[in-house]
């Protein structure tokens, strides 16, 4: 009588099937790994004089939806902790607006010292960009925004 295969059978073969029995474990340790890992990011603070005010009203919108606009006083623009010129003003803020589906609400933060000439050059350019939500950040605000928080 033959043998067949030689009398010796394999014990093991090799798997067709991906093990899922730790895809589960892996998972939450990647999801753990990005949590503690993401920086999420603010927008820095300018160093300026606010404005006085003696009424304020306050901005319900998610944070998400205020785009800060910081006026110097030599006339440098910031947004989003980026310097722009006075004309890129509108091209930049223009299509955020958009994107938000007119929800974005444009706080001018100015300095106390800076002339009207650049606040005005602000205001026509965000008019020329369509914004229609506009407002003016002012020390009684910002006092306000740290109470609440």
């Amino acid at each position: 009588m033959a043998i067949k295969g030689g009398g010796l059978d394999r014990k093991s073969k090799a798997a067709s099937e991906i093990p899922s029995s730790s895809l589960a474990d892996i998972a939450f340790l990647l999801l753990i790994f990005f949590m503690v890992t993401t920086v999420f990011r603010t927008d820095k603070d300018r160093p300026i004089e606010w404005a006085q005010a003696a009424a304020t009203e306050k901005i319900d919108e998610k944070v998400k939806n205020i785009l800060n606009v910081w006026v110097e006083r030599d006339g440098s623009i910031w947004i989003n902790d980026r310097n722009y010129p006075m004309s890129e003003v509108s091209e930049v803020v223009g299509p955020l607006y958009a994107a938000s589906q007119r929800h974005l609400v444009i706080s001018v933060r100015a300095d106390r010292e800076t002339p009207y000439f650049y606040i005005d050059a602000v205001q026509k350019e965000l008019v020329s960009a369509g914004v229609v939500r506009v407002v003016f950040a002012t020390e009684l605000e910002r006092q306000m925004r740290g109470i609440r928080r």
